[in-house]
């Protein structure tokens, strides 16, 4: 384990069929090192599908664990955030099936951070202005968030499980 500071996060599981529920709870029990037991509720987004959510404490780079364990079922839709720690930016992390991962960092009150190397070699990169515009939707996460916004709101009120990672 990292011997860098504990932080914390939340796992969004926005969809996932029932016979996978399971094994998303392996995933994150094998990640955080503890076993998971999640409450999952029905997606009205996706009839048919569970959802669930869940709080985590751990060192800094267990959001990226997280995500890692969670992409091995290409059909389930989540994301996983990782508050700023001592040294080390926070993280956001977005999957859609046909999307596959998005990793982005975040500012302490969520915001997407962009490099100034990454702008400058998206500028260098881009030919125009729509191309521009596309890019900087890249780097962003657009497509992710238009892909899971509808199951976002569908989730609202739903109840939340607190996990901790054994350090």
């Amino acid at each position: 384990m990292s011997t860098r500071g504990n932080t914390r996060g939340v796992v969004y599981v926005h969809s996932s069929p029932a016979a996978v529920c399971p094994h998303v709870e392996w995933a994150l029990s094998g990640a955080l090192g503890r076993p998971a037991q999640l409450s999952w509720t029905a997606q009205n987004a996706a009839p048919g599908q569970l959802r669930a959510e869940c709080d985590w404490r751990g060192p800094a780079g267990t959001g990226a664990a997280i995500a890692r364990a969670l992409k091995a079922w290409p059909m389930l839709r989540f994301e996983v955030t990782e508050e700023p720690s001592e040294g080390v930016d926070g993280e956001r992390f977005c999957y859609a099936p046909g999307l596959g991962l998005w990793r982005g960092r975040t500012s302490a009150n969520g915001d997407i951070v962009v490099g100034e190397d990454q702008l400058r070699t998206l500028v260098a990169r881009s030919r125009a202005g729509e191309d521009l515009a596309h890019r900087i939707d890249e780097l962003l996460g657009t497509a992710w968030d238009e892909a899971l916004e509808p199951f976002r709101h569908a989730g609202d009120g739903a109840p939340v499980t607190w996990l901790h990672q054994v350090v």
